[in-house]
């Protein structure tokens, strides 16, 4: 039997959950363990003071004895009432709060993940899927609580019923009871008990072979609930309407919707409940209620052979009955723990991803007058499962403390080189060179606190200006502003209703302020400057800026740099101009370096061939 099907692999990844998700909410197993406990007691309390009112009835009947059994019985009641409620309601609440709270857990993942790993498809697939899993019937870590609830249930049911009805068994059938004294013998109880246990069981194994066929519809109804959660919502979001109404594509997203029966009476699931997981879950209840007939056989006949009263047959009855279902429910819990073991593989083969990537050593040094040098030695990459070299065979050095422009068509290698260059992947071949020594032997983050960069892609969080630019929420005021103004966005600063407590965006507040995409990008450079690295490397930093914007940014290109080794990506040759070096790519490779007034008058080169293809829309 291999690993993952084993009952003892099952507890050990379900306990390894519950410990995760124990980390991230540690009030939340006890309370849950509290009102386990009490909603499991329940009924053999009520079983436990109802047996005793009835006996003092039909037996003593004394009034002052019978009044308290009856106090008792109502305080212990309604105490263990009031105290299920109480607990039940912070049980949901942390329930509801875990839902999101065990977000953290990957969150943590992918902050520790390589960023190649990261960025690796298959393993954002994975992700989804175990997203999906969840989504569509809570499969994965948020199986653990009710799986935790339902065995502690199990356990407690069993030993209070174990507690109640000891005596059910070991009272014996007075001799002169005839033919009824067989019920004493040993062999006689031990086959009675057999048969409850193993009736119990194969009730609990039925509705265990119920739950795994729900893994058979996983596919189906894991892309249903994809499609659903994407088209489902589709006219809500921000952005598409104004492509929907000028295109019509509601008529497509309802295509969607009219194929998408995953959960609807057509689909797999629908049909497996109507035939095996109908008849299996059938099956376990009914197996259920004959157990039970065992029991009542049984209490009755040694009652009507004078082995106990009227109460103690409500006892017993009452107390078995309910011990029944607790065995059933703990057999059932078996088949669901194996169901839900195939998808907490799947979850923690994400969050058993290993980190890769070298971290390295070596303390970066930490230069006063910033003299770095980088070297590019004959290094070549391409991206996992990428049958092309995104770059072949490059090699080049940097002039510390001079501005390089890097340029070519899209897909020619300028993102992929400056992603090796802060240590985001690294290269198959060749090697990256700071002051002479390999980057892989530097500590990591020690690394990449010499770069700020402005990527193509850029994110704000919703959160206040200045703590976007600080990336902290205690920050340095006057550096942040100032970094505001070199980037551009010292104008629009002094309109900020709250200056550098303004929240940016409103998913959290009504008094957000949305910034246009060129503000935002200036948000992104001042960000870049205020961390103020050796190395600013800006990818397209004025594609969303107006030329006034974009002029602004060339001009004080050379001020915001000042000793810092700048890197500049353009598809725009003209910014190229103020630049001392400029690079070209193309298709992987660098093909010319050197100024704009040499690369330009170089007719048969590659930078002319640009220049000339842009020039031509601003010349008559």
């Amino acid at each position: 039997m291999e690993k993952k099907n084993t009952m003892r692999h099952a507890l050990s990844v379900h306990l390894r959950g519950a410990r995760m998700l124990g980390g991230v909410s540690p009030r939340f197993f006890p309370v849950l363990t509290f009102c386990a406990v009490a909603d499991a007691l329940t009924p053999y309390v009520t079983v436990f003071f109802s047996a005793h009112i009835l006996k003092e009835l039909a037996l003593s009947r004394r009034a002052d004895v019978l009044w308290q059994w009856i106090a008792a019985g109502v305080l212990c009641t309604a105490l263990l009432a009031m105290l299920k409620s109480f607990l039940y309601q912070r049980k949901e609440t942390l329930l509801d709060d875990l839902y999101g709270r065990k977000e953290i857990i990957f969150v943590r993942k992918m902050f520790s993940l390589d960023y190649a790993d990261l960025d690796r498809q298959e393993n954002r697939d994975l992700r989804e899927q175990i997203r999906q899993n969840e989504n569509w019937s809570s499969w994965g870590l948020m199986c653990i609580p009710p799986v935790y609830e339902i065995g502690l249930k199990g356990v407690t049911g069993i030993l209070s019923g174990i507690a109640l009805t000891v005596s059910l068994f070991t009272t014996p059938v007075p001799e002169t009871a005839g033919r009824f004294v067989l019920l004493n013998s040993p062999v006689f109880l031990f086959v009675l008990a057999a048969v409850i246990v193993l009736v119990s069981l194969a009730a609990g194994v039925c509705s265990g072979k119920a739950i795994s066929y729900w893994s058979s519809a996983a596919e189906e109804a894991t892309l249903g609930n994809r499609l659903f959660g994407f088209f489902g919502f589709i006219g809500l979001k921000k952005g598409r309407g104004a492509d929907i109404r000028m295109y019509d594509q509601q008529n497509l997203v309802s295509a969607y919707w009219d194929k998408n029966r995953a959960f609807g009476a057509d689909g797999l699931l629908a049909k497996r409940a109507r035939g095996p997981i109908g008849i299996f879950s059938g099956l376990g209840n009914g197996i259920t209620v004959v157990t039970t007939g065992f029991v009542y056989v049984f209490t009755c006949l040694k009652a009507w052979a004078g082995a106990f009263d009227v109460g103690s047959v409500t006892q017993y009855v009452g107390a078995v009955t309910a011990m029944t279902g607790s065995i059933f429910e703990l057999t059932y819990l078996f088949g669901y723990l194996r169901t839900n073991t195939g998808y907490l593989d799947t979850t923690f083969r994400l969050l058993d991803l290993p980190n890769a990537m070298y971290q390295g050593s070596l303390t970066t040094e930490k230069r006063s007058d910033r003299q770095y040098e980088v070297e590019f030695r004959n290094v070549s990459f391409r991206y996992p499962g990428a049958g092309t070299w995104a770059l072949k065979n490059v090699s080049m050095k940097f002039q510390v403390g001079r501005r390089l422009a890097i340029v070519g068509e899209n897909g020619s290698g300028k993102t992929t080189f400056i992603k090796l260059l802060c240590r985001l992947y690294d290269p198959q071949e060749g090697q990256i060179l700071l002051n002479g020594i390999d980057i892989r032997k530097y500590d990591y983050r020690d690394y990449m606190d010499i770069f700020s960069v402005v990527f193509q892609d850029f994110q704000l969080i919703s959160q206040p200006l200045g703590a976007n630019v600080a990336g902290s929420a205690s920050y340095d005021e006057t550096r942040v502003r100032k970094a505001l103004r070199d980037a551009g966005f010292g104008d629009r600063l002094e309109t900020m209703p709250d200056g550098l407590n303004t929240q940016l965006y409103r998913d959290f507040t009504e008094d957000g302020v949305e910034i246009s995409g060129g503000e935002a990008q200036k948000i992104a450079i001042a960000r870049a400057l205020y961390k103020n690295a050796p190395f600013i490397i800006l990818d397209e930093p004025t594609a969303a800026l107006d030329p006034i914007a974009e002029a602004e940014i060339y001009s004080k290109f050379n001020e915001i740099s000042g000793d810092r080794t700048a890197i500049y990506i353009s598809h725009r040759l003209s910014s190229c101009k103020f630049c001392d070096e400029i690079a070209v790519f193309h298709e992987g490779r660098i093909v010319q370096r050197g100024t704009h007034d040499e690369l330009a008058a170089d007719e048969g080169g590659k930078y002319h061939e640009l220049w000339q293809a842009q020039a031509q829309y601003y010349t008559g």
